[in-house]
């Protein structure tokens, strides 16, 4: 680092703070750096500078100085498409430890102010949610707001009679039904898989109904199934044609291909604050 005052910024620090990124930002071999104070950004090979006037929120990981979590996630805002962003925005507000607070993401979001990409950022905050603990979650939870289903509560927090207490995917607790995402890990750790039949023969008795979704699921079937789900417990899913598994893909369809169109249209500037 050239001097004081200077903190590793933008994807750079983002990476550093474990925020979830695409893989054409994780493989960049560019090292982005904020600088303030009148000083001047480093001209150096494979190093972005960027400047600002006033001081940045920073904090110390590893020994090296950081550009803060969420001003880290606000200048994301040029470099990400807002699907890409709220994957990142929900690990700041995600389980297991969060590296933000709401407030603290909103102040950040007031101080990135009017910059480019201020549009996107703002957007992709609505959208955010705390409590998932990655980015599969948060993408099955926006297909499935997508699709017309009730906004499910990420990790939420369910007590058993037993006196326990555990937690879902994504909860639809009015309903008593829970998605849950299985990743590799449930499948290929014996005890992990031990834990899970036990947990979901517990909320079984409880009265919970149960989806499970990998990587290989269809969004289609996942959607019908949740809809038997949903509507055994009460729930009315308005639509405007088609049945559940159709209307979800469409739903999922226009919303990926509005991202699409987005994502092409974005010009980087690598060199602007």
């Amino acid at each position: 680092m050239p001097h004081a005052t200077a903190a590793f910024s933008h994807a750079t620090a983002a990476m550093l703070w474990g925020l979830p990124l695409p893989a054409r930002l994780q493989s960049a071999s560019v090292l982005h750096i904020t600088v303030w104070g009148g000083a001047y950004p480093p001209r150096v090979r494979n190093v972005v500078g960027h400047r600002t006037t006033d001081p940045p929120r920073t904090a110390l990981r590893g020994g090296l100085l950081l550009i803060s979590p969420a001003d880290s996630w606000c200048q994301l805002s040029r470099m990400l498409d807002e699907l890409e962003l709220i994957e990142a925005g929900d690990r700041l507000l995600g389980r297991p430890t969060p590296l933000a607070t709401v407030h603290e993401l909103d102040d950040a979001i007031a101080r990135y102010g009017q910059r480019r990409g201020c549009r996107v950022l703002r957007a992709a905050r609505e959208r955010l949610r705390a409590g998932s603990e990655s980015p599969k979650e948060t993408g099955l939870r926006l297909e499935v707001i997508a699709a017309g289903f009730p906004d499910p509560e990420p990790n939420g927090i369910i007590q058993l009679r037993s006196g326990r207490s555990t937690h879902g995917d994504l909860v639809f607790r009015r309903w008593k039904v829970l998605l849950e995402y299985d990743g590799d890990h449930h499948r290929e750790d014996a005890s992990q898989w031990a834990k899970d039949v036990d947990r979901l023969n517990e909320l079984a008795g409880n009265g919970w109904l149960v989806i499970r979704v990998n990587k290989r699921s269809r969004f289609g079937e996942i959607a019908r199934q949740l809809a038997d789900a949903l509507e055994l417990r009460g729930w009315v899913h308005v639509q405007a044609s088609g049945p559940a598994g159709e209307s979800a893909v469409s739903a999922d369809s226009r919303a990926r291909s509005a991202l699409s169109v987005e994502r092409s249209a974005l010009s980087v500037d690598l060199s602007e604050v």
